[in-house]
């Protein structure tokens, strides 16, 4: 959405300058993403002055051109050399001076140097219009009036400023601010003052005939109003009206259609003109379209309209799809002298719904599928009536028509103090709280010590809640007002109740420094990567039939993800994503959060030193012990994972509930995701993994001061036999002084007999209050090596 610096004046009095506003915008939760300096004439004549003619003399050498001197308020007389017919002693003229740089109407722009023409001496040049960008008249030089100020600039004397626009990033839940009245309304908030009112007292009705309005719709057109304007004059839109338009990128087409669209992006609400004389039976009907009614819209595209459509018609046919697209037939051309003028309040989600079917996206519909005011139809066509009698003649010829029949009421509820400033976190005293309320256009119906009880303006269509309000109150007081208060946090779970963030933070800076990127997903997905249909939680509106659906999974976020970097021939991936997945429960709905991890392609980049080697479940299941290991999350169970979405893997229990699941992807769901290879994904219960590590409060103690010794052990052992089973039988053997026990070879072959597998084991051992002498790890060896052969039938081998 386009902005004009200078537009926004006519609503409020401001003198900040436009980077500062920009600053100001954003800050505001207006997110001005380009701020561009709009000319209105290109170069905004810059380095003309306006000079006299003293002498004119016929140039020697040539017989078209004239040697003069002109006075431009310097201490000498500049000698330029000119061609135009018109140019005589007395004028007062442009001039541009040596070094300024022209931009004619066409053509490119250039600079004006001192030269020599014909062997005389030019010091700048005598301009036409269209020399400088003033018009296309080629006729001559600009004669400009003689009481015109030798020296002064000539963008000073027609008054040319530059003006800026602004690109503004608006957010769909601000409708409000689609216009500049609405961006006006929070630079107003900001700032606390009042804002301009527009003044309507040229506004007179007439007297003859109304164009006689039925809605047969109420709930697709709640309000609907309109006037007769007979004698207008359709031509060229003034200068004025153009630029405005021009600056904020809209091109003008006729001085009609150019006040309607004023209006819209002045007030925020969409008009439209019919031809008067074009309306069968004088009669504008709202009706629903019947099933396949044939309509040929301004696009010259014949559309077939559905029943759910709502349509303005005449007696005879459509004219327009209501609030979004009009008619090629019925609409204002060269020729139309006396209009219908159209300003209603059309349902939002109608409007949306028939854009969408027809695949039309106009100024309209963007605006009245987010919500308009139900309270401006009126003063909006007050104010185009009298802008059409300024610029195409006319004459108001009859009462508004204004059917209205249940008026949309404000959002009424209570804003309680003490809940504004525990939300913000923010102590802002009652008074400032009010005064930013009242501010934002909000009435207030009572006041009490704990709070207000407020009347929402029905434009404000996202503001229906206490904590709508409040989130208001944060945008104009300020996000960087809010003061940080320190957390200092040792570790993850360094309380019994540990803060979810810091703990989401952390697990997520775990990941990076591991080599994986974090991702984030649209939780709306298609029906076809739902678990299960009969609890999918399926919109009423959605955009395409791929996000028609609240995913239910967090597996074909990741796969979706995979397989848009395979198609971009980046198929080594290590990623995670913290996200919810959605659910019917019963009446209601349910909302887990998640945590998942995939891995696809080569564990490492290749070069030439190392291999290509391709990750697999293992590499998955060590940065899942990785993050069990980093929450002291202990004492886990392992059944094999659920077939529905994994070709194998496991699942860690606490208790009855999987924590986390992980393990190969099947291949039917890479195949319904374009996926390529394998995948390997793990899935974290997130709620249920903040339920355990609240238990789980981490205890320091000091590194010791005495070194560890290391011992390995190489044991023949049953193939059935496990490294599990091994751990356990030493650290029962040696329960204080055995820190560690790794596997670090495993061997298979012909050298050891059928049925026998070779573990090589390190053991770790320490003593935290002494140096260890070689009889103590002695002892603890032989200790293990008897249990080894006593629990399994283990071997040492030499």
């Amino acid at each position: 959405m386009n902005i004009s610096y200078k537009w926004l004046k006519d609503h409020i009095d401001i003198d900040t300058k436009p980077e500062e506003l920009s600053l100001i915008l954003t800050n505001v939760g207006l997110e001005v993403e380009v701020l561009d300096v709009v000319q209105s004439i290109p170069g905004g004549l810059a380095g003309l002055v306006i000079g006299e003619v003293k002498s004119c003399e016929q140039h020697p050498n040539a017989d078209k051109l004239k040697v003069t001197t002109v006075d431009v308020g310097q201490a000498d007389l500049l000698h330029i050399v000119c061609g135009a017919p018109n140019v005589a002693v007395g004028q007062k003229v442009i001039v541009a001076t040596v070094g300024s740089t022209v931009h004619p109407t066409s053509g490119e722009p250039f600079k004006i140097n001192k030269s020599k023409i014909r062997g005389e001496v030019s010091e700048g040049m005598l301009c036409g219009e269209d020399e400088v960008g003033l018009g296309n008249s080629h006729a001559g030089i600009v004669e400009l009036p003689l009481d015109a100020q030798v020296g002064t600039l000539v963008k000073d004397f027609y008054h040319i400023e530059d003006d800026y626009r602004y690109e503004i990033g608006l957010t769909p839940n601000r409708a409000d601010a689609a216009s500049h009245l609405g961006v006006a309304r929070d630079i107003a908030a900001f700032y606390r003052k009042e804002m301009k009112a527009y003044d309507l007292s040229l506004f007179k009705e007439g007297t003859g005939i109304n164009t006689e309005v039925v809605v047969e719709n109420h709930a697709g057109s709640p309000r609907y109003s309109g006037i007769n304007i007979s004698g207008v004059q359709v031509k060229e839109s003034p200068d004025w009206l153009k630029e405005r338009l021009n600056v904020i990128g809209i091109r003008p087409i006729n001085n009609i259609v150019d006040v309607t669209n004023f209006i819209l992006h002045d007030l925020g609400q969409p008009l439209h003109a019919f031809d008067q004389d074009k309306i069968a039976g004088n009669k504008i009907v709202v009706r629903q379209a019947k099933q396949d009614e044939l309509f040929t819209t301004l696009d010259a595209v014949e559309r077939k309209l559905s029943a759910e459509d709502l349509v303005i018609a005449d007696a005879e046919k459509p004219m327009c799809i209501a609030g979004v697209f009009g008619g090629a037939h019925s609409g204002v051309s060269e020729s139309t002298t006396n209009i219908f003028l159209e300003s209603a309040y059309f349902n939002a989600v109608s409007v949306r719904k028939t854009a969408k079917r027809h695949q039309l996206k106009t100024d309209s519909s963007f605006r009245y599928e987010r919500g308009t005011d139900p309270n401006i139809t009126v003063n909006a066509l007050k104010k185009a009536a009298i802008l059409i009698q300024e610029v195409a003649g006319g004459h108001i010829s009859s009462q508004i028509t204004d059917l209205y029949p249940s008026e949309i009421t404000p959002f009424a509820f209570h804003v309680s103090y003490p809940n504004v400033r525990r939300l913000i976190g923010q102590d802002i005293p009652d008074e400032e709280i009010k005064s930013i309320i009242v501010a934002l256009g909000i009435g207030i119906e009572q006041e009490s010590t704990d709070g207000l009880d407020v009347l929402v303006p029905a434009y404000r269509v996202d503001v229906t809640r206490e904590v709508d309000v409040i989130e208001e109150v944060l945008r104009i007081y300020g996000y960087n007002n809010v003061e940080l208060k320190p957390q200092i946090k040792s570790s993850l779970n360094t309380s019994e109740k540990p803060d979810k963030e810091v703990v989401l933070n952390q697990l997520a800076d775990l990941l990076i420094a591991n080599g994986f990127r974090e991702t984030l997903s649209n939780s709306l997905t298609k029906l076809d990567y739902a678990d299960d249909e009969a609890t999918a939680v399926r919109l009423c509106n959605p955009l395409s039939s791929d996000l028609d659906t609240m995913r239910q999974n967090m597996l074909f976020s990741a796969l979706t993800t995979v397989s848009y970097n395979q198609k971009r021939r980046n198929s080594d991936l290590k990623i995670f994503e913290f996200g919810k997945t959605y659910a019917i429960d019963g009446e209601g709905y349910k909302e887990k959060q998640h945590l998942s991890i995939a891995i696809s392609g080569k564990l490492e980049v290749e070069q030439w030193n190392n291999s290509k080697q391709s990750v697999n479940f293992y590499n998955l299941k060590a940065v899942v012990d990785l993050i069990l290991k980093r929450l002291k999350i202990e004492g886990l169970q392992l059944e094999d994972a659920p077939a529905d979405h994994y070709a194998y893997g496991l699942s860690y229990l606490k208790g009855t509930k999987a924590l986390v699941t992980f393990g190969a992807v099947s291949t039917a769901a890479l195949t319904k995701a374009d996926v390529e290879g394998q995948v390997f994904f793990a899935d974290f219960d997130w709620d249920q993994l903040l339920k355990i590590i609240r238990k789980n409060v981490i205890k320091f103690k000091e590194v010791s001061k005495f070194p560890a010794v290391k011992r390995d052990l190489s044991l023949l052992i049953d193939e059935a036999v496990t490294f599990k089973q091994l751990e356990t039988i030493a650290y029962k053997t040696e329960r204080k002084l055995l820190k560690e026990v790794k596997v670090f070879d495993v061997y298979k072959g012909d050298k050891i007999p059928a049925g026998k597998k070779s573990y090589a084991l390190s053991f770790m051992i320490e003593d935290d209050e002494k140096t260890l002498m070689d009889k103590q790890i002695d002892a603890i060896v032989q200790k293990l090596i008897l249990n080894f052969e006593k629990e399994v039938s283990a071997e040492v081998r030499g």
